[in-house]
């Protein structure tokens, strides 16, 4: 029989809940429930939220977009041959996907409002469009084979300053030798929450920009392609070796380089959030450590008489240490139950919501990650776990003959 857990077992049981040291132990229990619980959620929203905001910038830019390089200024740039691309990016086993687009610059008339934005033109060829995800009110592009789609989908901003809804028309200028309108059929509108997107873009068929290009622009050619990686962590591998391998007279642009602003911002958030659960570990196991040497004071007399029976320094730390053990485990096991559970309301109920004004999305999101919590816990019961073993080393200290007199 292990004595150093039989009698922390005992100890454990027979303790006054009247007690300070009941108190003292009821108080560092709520220590490490609520530190892990808010490590746990707090690491849930903050994946929730950077996972967020990259699906709305991968929706619209993909991991990375290559175009021909151009020595002038402007968004419409010289077209690349589409098929030739995609068979040699297929070649790259990082490659998930691929997406031709082309942009052409505009100035959208209605009867009271005039406004310039940029019109995006994608295909579905290779697979359905991520700006799918997108959409909140109306239908999505339509990809006759025959003919060029007449519709567009305008984002709600864009739609607002034009006081435009789905299924209204509105005539597209476009600024070239010689000058073309077109009329489209606004038949969907989308919202990322991302000014950068929102603000500008209008999304068309590719086949428009082609005719309006004319007869400079056959079937085959594109303004560029859209990559999306397996694994966006081979990133900048990926662009190494995209460098080294594809035409030289092309430019991969990343998007981490393209939105640096917003990858910048969403780093200092994980920055700041480790500081902040930093000090929350700290604060739990300071609270462990002061249980600790509160149990030891109280137990003085009966650990001097213990050694005097004959106990070692090392079997009465090891039943202290199984106090402070079975302390920790308690404390974890509500810590999880309050974190899991307030994820789980918050995923599926949704009852915290954000004003998609300041925040890009409607509701506070949950990401869950398994190993992430796997790690939390871990890493909280080594905390916990050192702050026990440190104050057990007065037990060394205490001599038999004082302790026994000890009131």
């Amino acid at each position: 029989m292990n004595v150093a857990r039989y009698i922390s077992q005992k100890i454990d049981g027979g303790a006054d809940s009247g007690s300070f040291t009941a108190s003292v132990t009821k108080i560092a229990i709520i220590s490490i429930a609520m530190g892990l619980a808010v490590m746990v959620v707090s690491f849930a929203i903050l994946q929730g939220f950077r996972n967020e905001i990259q699906n709305k910038i991968f929706s619209f830019g993909s991991h990375l977009q290559i175009s021909r390089y151009d020595t002038n200024n402007s968004l419409e740039v010289a077209p690349i041959a589409g098929p030739r691309l995609v068979e040699r990016l297929h070649e790259f086993p990082e490659v998930k996907s691929t997406q031709p687009y082309a942009v052409k610059t505009a100035i959208i008339k209605t009867k009271d409002e005039v406004l310039g934005v940029v019109l995006k033109g994608i295909s579905e060829g290779d697979g359905l469009s991520p700006m799918r995800q997108n959409l909140i009110t109306g239908n999505f592009l339509s990809f006759p084979d025959s003919v060029a789609s007449d519709d567009v989908l305008l984002s709600r901003r864009v739609a607002d300053k034009l006081r435009l809804a789905v299924g209204d028309k509105a005539l597209f200028y476009f600024i070239q030798n010689p000058p073309r309108i077109r009329q489209f059929r606004v038949s969907g509108i989308y919202s990322t929450g991302l000014d950068e997107f929102d603000e500008v873009y209008v999304i068309g068929d590719i086949r428009q920009i082609r005719e309006l290009n004319s007869p400079a622009w056959p079937d085959s050619l594109v303004g560029g392609m859209e990559v999306v990686l397996k694994n966006f962590k081979t990133l900048d591998h990926t662009t190494n070796e995209f460098y080294e391998q594809l035409p030289y007279d092309l430019k991969i642009d990343k998007i981490t380089d393209q939105y640096a602003q917003l990858f910048d911002w969403l780093q200092l958030l994980n920055r700041n959030v480790i500081i902040f659960l930093v000090l929350i570990i700290f604060v739990a196991t300071f609270n462990m450590v002061a249980t600790i040497f509160i149990m030891i004071l109280e137990r003085t007399n009966m650990i001097g008489i213990l050694k005097a029976l004959g106990a070692t320094d090392n079997q009465i730390r090891r039943m202290f240490f199984f106090r402070g053990l079975s302390l920790t485990v308690r404390g974890m096991l509500i810590g999880n139950a309050i974190a899991l559970g307030f994820c789980a309301v918050q995923y599926y109920f949704k009852v915290i919501p954000l004003d998609p004004e300041n925040y890009y999305m409607d509701r506070v999101p949950i990401f869950w990650d398994p190993k992430m919590l796997v790690l939390l816990n871990v890493a909280t019961f080594g905390a916990s776990l050192l702050a026990v073993l440190i104050p057990t080393y007065l037990i060394a200290r205490i001599k038999p003959v004082v302790a026994i007199k000890f009131d």
